[in-house]
């Protein structure tokens, strides 16, 4: 592989680059199939800034080795395996978010609403990271992350909700998380987590409304009594999920500055006394 010159370097578009960090610095050129094989080799050897950059970075870096019809089988292993590494084991608190009515944002915000996905994914991150969770993924509309411990995982569920009450979002709409936490013992395979726990996280989050945070009897039982100043978990009885052998107790999380009125929860019933 030739090797690019100040010059080369720098008429190739920013485009042509897998790492670009905040301060414009231009990392891993990928605008040929010997710069992609070459980016695919030293991509561990970046410091990146933050695990942002470093999935976008990826996320390009797979983008070109497509273009270039080039199998990176080697690299995403060594990325699975790294990644793995990150990720608690044991007993585990799990976060999960959702966008409420994301549908209906689609629809009305139109080719405003990929930015606006990013600007809650970038804000949910950010809280997920300061209190310690490492993010498991993200589809859609959804950001699922773990914690060691279940404090800061509520932490974590708290800061994001006062975050998206104090956005400035696009076109004057509200943007209203529903967000779930449970906790339980998964297996760490080779692909993720494997578990019921990780089913009833789900569960427990989409039956949620947005603006609400709900959780488990079994995050509760694992979180301090009481709870920080101001911050509360009131119990909304038992309810049976869909795909769940026994019935859940859930708490509904109350703290100062967020709604504590909602209707009953979705997608479960509630179970016979």
């Amino acid at each position: 592989m030739a090797t690019l010159s100040a010059k080369e370097r720098a008429q190739l578009p920013d485009s042509a680059f897998a790492y670009i960090d905040s301060h414009g610095r231009r990392r891993l050129p990928i605008h040929d199939a010997a710069h992609v094989r070459n980016a695919l080799a030293r991509f561990g050897q970046v410091a990146f800034e933050d695990d942002d950059a470093r999935d976008r970075a990826r996320n390009r870096l797979l983008r070109a080795a497509q273009k270039h019809g080039i199998m990176p089988i080697g690299f995403i292993s060594s990325q699975l395996k790294a990644r793995r590494k990150r990720l608690p084991t044991g007993q585990i608190t799990f976060l999960l978010t959702d966008i409420e009515r994301s549908t209906e944002l689609l629809a009305h915000l139109d080719d405003r609403y990929a930015p606006l996905l990013a600007e809650v994914r970038r804000r949910v991150r950010e809280a997920v990271r300061s209190a310690g969770g490492q993010e498991i993924s993200a589809t859609g509309d959804d950001l699922f992350a773990a914690f060691d411990a279940a404090p800061g995982a509520l932490d974590a569920a708290l800061a994001i909700q006062r975050s998206m009450r104090a956005g400035d979002w696009p076109g004057g709409v509200g943007v209203r998380l529903r967000i779930g936490l449970h906790r339980g013992r998964p297996s760490l395979t080779e692909t993720g987590y494997v578990g019921i726990s990780i089913h009833a996280a789900a569960r427990i989050c989409f039956a949620a409304h947005g603006g609400q945070v709900v959780m488990s009897a079994a995050v509760r039982a694992a979180l301090p009594d009481p709870l920080a100043d101001g911050v509360s978990a009131r119990s909304l009885g038992a309810w049976r999920f869909r795909g769940l052998p026994e019935p859940m107790e859930i708490f509904q999380v109350e703290a100062p500055g967020m709604p504590a009125d909602f209707p009953p929860l979705r997608s479960a019933i509630p179970a016979k006394r």
